[in-house]
């Protein structure tokens, strides 16, 4: 079997003796070639290469940024000459991020030891499990994506973190992004492609968005933050808005997602899931996130789902 390990350096859990352990394991299981990222995009590009070239396991080591990159270097653009039968290599994942939240939901180990040696019984027992994927406007996705406040936060933190992040950083970006919006709270406006638009009550606008492709997906530390609780890897996209961020609607919402006590719904909030497509349109245009990752600001984004889309070894 032939591998790659893809390694980022800067990832917050990522260190020269863990990757050599790493690498040193894997090694003796698979003719292995070892890569540093060193900018960004860097990880895509080596996915990529390895698909072209045959290799049969790609392992990212990183956080949720690094496995968003090897995916969408395994994948062709989804909206553009798919990859149809051609071959394409199974994803391990060894957690060296922060939150480290596909790898989680997939159930692998946080610990990156505990991770390697279920990665090593995956790659002798060929132990697999086949996921389906989000798209946003021709991107891939693993967990999530959204629009508004929360990929505001997501900026403030990529210009604040460094290779340390933590729970307490995203609280800070949070509170400092409610308070001053750095894009104004701009109406997303909600298209539900096939969906039965008769049965809406209203038009369905929102100030922040979440389209999620799991959950969890995400984590205060070892807290999970739930707002789908019926999406999965083998289902549609789930989606959550809030209409409006005052401060009670906020934090109702977020006692919810933090305590998993039912359906992020209502007056102040809407919900869906299992969806096959979103549309989402602004007049202004508002930061995006995919996976924890900020892409820049959009006045539309396009997401669908892929099922069965990628396989991952477990």
């Amino acid at each position: 079997m032939r591998a790659v390990l893809v390694v980022n350096p800067q990832a917050t859990a990522t260190t020269a003796g863990g990757r050599d352990v790493l690498a040193h394991a894997l090694a003796s299981e698979t003719k292995l070639d070892v890569v540093e990222t060193d900018h960004p995009g860097h990880a895509q590009t080596v996915a990529r290469d390895a698909t072209r070239h045959g290799i049969d396991l790609v392992v990212a080591h990183g956080g949720d940024g690094t496995v968003n990159e090897v995916v969408n270097g395994l994948l062709d653009p989804p909206d553009e000459n798919p990859t149809g039968g051609a071959h394409i290599p199974t994803l391990g994942v060894v957690p060296g991020g922060s939150a480290n939240v596909f790898a989680r939901a997939v159930g692998l180990p946080r610990d990156p030891v505990d991770a390697t040696h279920r990665l090593l019984h995956a790659t002798e027992s060929g132990s697999t499990r086949d996921v389906g994927l989000g798209v946003a406007n021709g991107r891939w996705f693993t967990f999530n994506a959204g629009l508004g406040w929360d990929a505001d936060v997501v900026a403030g933190v990529d210009r604040r973190r460094g290779k340390k992040t933590s729970p307490w950083l995203y609280t800070r970006a949070a509170l400092a992004c409610y308070f001053r919006p750095p894009n104004g709270r701009a109406r997303l406006q909600v298209e539900l492609p096939g969906f039965d638009e008769a049965t809406l009550d209203e038009p369905i606008d929102v100030r922040t968005l979440f389209v999620s492709n799991t959950d969890p997906w995400s984590y205060l530390g070892p807290k999970p933050v739930r707002l789908n609780e019926a999406c999965s890897f083998e289902t549609g996209l789930g989606l959550v808005g809030l209409r409006n961020l005052a401060v009670p609607n906020v934090l109702r919402q977020l006692s919810r997602a933090l305590t998993n006590r039912g359906a992020h719904a209502g007056r102040h909030a809407v919900r869906y899931d299992d969806l096959q497509h979103v549309r989402v349109t602004s007049d202004d245009e508002v930061n995006f996130q995919v996976d924890g990752d900020l892409v820049g600001l959009r006045k539309q984004v396009e997401f669908h789902t892929v099922p069965y889309a990628l396989t991952v070894a477990v």
